[in-house]
């Protein structure tokens, strides 16, 4: 049978009270049955409880990675940074929670509140937008919190997130050193930090190499196949002498793919395609999708990384900028 704190006590001759402060080192228990516990809760083989230890030191072990519009189709991406969350939590000994929320919710219910009621003891954030409620609370917030994917920086949050600009760069220079001169862009949503970093990477790399493109010939659209599709379509129409296209996700540019096919435009003979992302799905479509990829998985892990240090050594958050790298396939 399993050994309860009641059978320590009752076996070391002392209140459940003095065994559990014996155990978690409080200072108010003499040496002496300090280690008349000790020595008891060893013969006896007593495992503590997590939760009653979690609640004797306010320290639950648990941590939150909290979603944003779970729904809103960003699971090919979001998959690879939870498992790097996972495996490094998992190397401290914390629990994940995953747990959602959206626009709506937010402002029926503060950040703070929102994750002490799931006794969470620190919080990796994904998918919130810069018009968010929540964007100001996590930055206020005396909470430990890491955000991926959005610069938000202070005593209680850091951020890790890939370097948009360069990436964009990388996507660029390979458009322009193989021959492309009407480049168009169609970016995600206009609220979302990524977006406009990848706006800023694309006007930066345009005028850097020396390209001309007029305003008309960004869009922005949903970071969807479907809403990549339309805005191709859409953009063809405005300037039909395009000949290659950056993609702010592979999703959109699978889109756009697919809008080509229906509409007998040659890839990369008439039009040449890069996504940015490297989601697996890229690989196996046709053309092949050339792409700016993310380490997702090491987005994960040095956010949780991040976050322990913060809880475990009072480190101060920081901000981190991972390296892209592009991936050349068929479809550029």
């Amino acid at each position: 049978m399993t050994v309860t704190i009641r059978d320590v006590a009752r076996a070391a001759g002392v209140s459940i009270t003095t065994v559990s402060r014996a155990l978690n080192g409080g200072d108010d228990v003499g040496e002496e049955t300090r280690q008349r516990v000790l020595e008891v809760a060893k013969k006896l083989n007593y495992r503590p409880s997590h939760v009653a230890r979690s609640l004797v030191l306010q320290k639950s072990r648990n941590i939150g990675l909290l979603v944003s519009d779970f729904n809103r189709g960003g699971h090919h991406f979001m998959y690879d940074v939870l498992v790097g969350v996972h495996d490094k939590l998992a190397e401290y000994g914390y629990d994940v929670t995953l747990v959602s929320t959206n626009t709506a919710r937010q402002q029926l219910i503060s950040y703070v509140d929102f994750c002490r009621e799931r006794s969470l003891e620190g919080v990796v954030v994904m998918g919130i937008r810069l018009d968010d409620p929540y964007v100001e609370e996590v930055v206020e917030s005396t909470l430990p919190s890491v955000v991926i994917d959005l610069p938000l920086l202070s005593r209680h949050c850091g951020y890790v997130m890939t370097d948009n600009v360069n990436g964009v760069r990388y996507a660029i220079r390979h458009l322009v050193n193989t021959g492309r001169q009407h480049i168009g862009f169609i970016n995600g949503y206009s609220h979302a930090a990524v977006s406009i970093e990848r706006l800023r990477g694309f006007e930066a790399a345009m005028r850097a190499y020396g390209m001309a493109y007029s305003r008309d010939s960004i869009l922005h659209a949903d970071f969807t196949i479907e809403g990549g599709a339309k805005a191709l379509a859409d953009l063809l129409s405005r300037h039909p002498e395009t000949d290659a296209v950056f993609f702010a996700s592979d999703l959109m540019a699978i889109g756009g793919i697919q809008h080509c096919k229906a509409c007998g435009i040659r890839i990369p003979d008439d039009l040449a395609i890069i996504g940015f992302d490297n989601i697996e799905l890229g690989r196996f479509v046709t053309p092949s999708l050339t792409t700016v990829a993310q380490p997702r998985y090491e987005m994960g892990s040095d956010a949780a990384e991040m976050l322990v240090r913060m809880l475990q050594e009072d480190e101060q958050p920081s901000g981190t900028l991972l390296p892209p790298e592009l991936i050349v396939r068929e479809s550029a």
